[in-house]
């Protein structure tokens, strides 16, 4: 039913000067296809997709109807779409800290690959990632924080079991119904401790809180068991806890470098709190790595953008690969049995604790 106004034009269009309004219709998939004249079946198919190739739609009808709808600022209906055809075009990704070098570094893989085969990707704010993903729907979810907890493995089961394709970034999880990312961080951990202990003996550990609060082994094992097996001895105050910004781990660090005991390397459990170390020094006025060494975890690519570069421990190319997982999971037609990935830590050495390389000036201010 069309109602008409005060000034003699109708709801959908423009009012006069005395109504004082200008109320426009959004487009539709039928005003497009009358403007194209054509069927509102053949502009679906368009929107679908499926034009040309043998769809029954010919390029030049299709190129019609693309014009119709740009001079009609026609966008799609997605939420229809993903009805019709099962598919959003979307990969949501559930990062618990996207500050953290390493969180950057996998959005940036994920968009890039998502990029390359018409896909969205969309990063939850939300930190309750399991209210999210039955809110919204994706091709794929991505969580890089999914401990092996009872709620946990339930959540997953719920949503693998709703169709919601999964792939998890864990270190105690099997996949069950999604696909599971393992990159297990301790060994690596103690390979950068064997690296420091080659030439230093007063290490110091610039370690996330919740990583000393863990009942069980963390990142913060690696350090206090290389220590005494060593026979060397554990000093409290060479022990730095940071929360989880990199404001903190850069304050955190000042307060370790600062001492006059101050340890002559430096064992952190992330590459961003491992760079706040180094810039820290360089505050201070302290040579990285002739007055201090300093060894991150987590190889992630701003490890190779600070001078001196970053001496970390990491799974190689991982970024890349990690998102070429998730992009083919969130393409695959559901036929693909869930698979565990395995990536291995190994050494990558910087300049961070070469100390046959020439020392950096350092401008103080």
């Amino acid at each position: 039913m069309v109602r008409a106004n005060a000034g003699g034009s109708t709801a959908h269009g423009s009012s006069g000067p005395a109504g004082g309004t200008n109320v426009r219709r959004r487009p539709t998939l039928r005003m497009v296809a009358e403007l194209a004249g054509v069927s509102t079946a053949t502009v679906s198919y368009v929107f679908s997709g499926r034009s040309g190739g043998g769809s029954g739609v010919a390029e030049a009808t299709a190129k019609r109807v693309l014009e119709a709808a740009e001079q009609l600022n026609y966008r799609p209906n997605r939420a229809a779409r993903t009805i019709r055809t099962g598919r959003s075009d979307t990969v949501q990704l559930s990062l618990h800290m996207l500050s953290d070098p390493w969180s950057l570094a996998v959005a940036a893989a994920v968009n890039d690959e998502a990029n390359r085969h018409g896909l969205t990707t969309l990063i939850l704010a939300d930190g309750d990632w399991y209210a999210a993903l039955e809110r919204v729907e994706s091709d794929v979810a991505y969580l890089d924080a999914a401990v092996g907890s009872d709620e946990v493995r339930r959540h997953l089961q719920a949503l693998a079991e709703r169709g919601q394709r999964l792939v998890v970034f864990s270190e105690t999880l099997e996949p069950d119904g999604y696909d599971v990312i393992r990159s297990d961080a301790i060994p690596g951990c103690y390979l950068a401790m064997d690296h420091l202990l080659e030439r230093h003996t007063a290490i110091g550990c610039l370690v996330a809180e919740d990583a000393v609060r863990a009942p069980e082994h963390s990142r913060y094992t690696p350090y206090l068991a290389r220590m005494r097996e060593r026979g060397l001895p554990v000093v409290p105050e060479h022990t730095a806890t940071y929360a989880n910004t990199q404001a903190s781990a850069f304050a955190a660090a000042v307060a370790l470098l600062s001492r006059d005991d101050r340890p002559t390397a430096i064992y952190a459990t992330t590459d961003f709190a491992a760079i706040a170390a180094i810039n820290a020094a360089h505050m201070l006025g302290l040579r990285v790595p002739h007055d201090v060494a300093v060894i991150g975890v987590g190889n992630t690519p701003d490890a190779q953008s600070i001078a001196p570069t970053l001496t970390t421990v990491g799974p190689t190319d991982f970024y890349r690969r990690q998102a070429e997982i998730i992009v083919a999971r969130a393409l695959d037609s559901g036929a693909t049995e869930p698979r565990l990935h395995e990536f291995p830590w190994s050494l990558v050495p910087g300049g961070s604790t070469d100390l046959d390389a020439p020392p950096r000036a350092v401008r103080t201010l």
